[in-house]
């Protein structure tokens, strides 16, 4: 499937979709409310197959944040990048442990660091840290610790 097929694809399915140019993959930006319905379609549609979940991770751009998946088809071939745009006063985003299982994972290292909470996740808490830490990787997170030097 070509980009352009993948664009028409995903119109169809959430028309207030926002395409990214000029990557190597087609990028899409949804609605945090949105998401899930586009990843289920694109997963389990045989056009588009998207059976692997090779990254997601999370971003923080200030006024809000995004959950990004890199997506990719290994029998159709091809690959694509949703973007969730979630607010950043209530960050809360879908799970899609099941739809992929390595999800799982990767939504507990988004929850631990930048603190997004993924609606139904089986298992949701923090992976690294404790909960005395605030989310270190959000872009207004203060390190008070004082690092002593001998």
């Amino acid at each position: 499937m070509s980009n352009e097929e993948l664009k028409a694809f995903v119109s169809k399915i959430i028309p207030e979709a926002v395409f990214e140019e000029g990557g190597q993959y087609l990028n899409v930006i949804v609605d945090a409310v949105l998401v899930r319905k586009l990843l289920e379609e694109l997963r389990h549609e045989s056009t588009t197959g998207f059976d692997f979940l090779f990254c997601l991770s999370g971003v923080d751009w200030k006024t809000h944040f995004f959950v990004v998946y890199h997506l990719e088809s290994k029998h159709n071939k091809h690959i694509i990048v949703i973007k969730a745009k979630v607010n950043r006063e209530e960050p809360v985003c879908p799970t899609v442990s099941d739809i992929w299982r390595t999800a799982e994972l990767h939504e507990r290292e988004v929850f631990d660091l930048f603190g997004v909470k993924f609606t139904d996740h089986p298992d949701l808490r923090r992976l690294f840290l404790d909960d005395t830490w605030g989310f270190p990787l959000r872009k207004d997170y203060v390190d008070d610790t004082t690092i002593v030097s001998l």
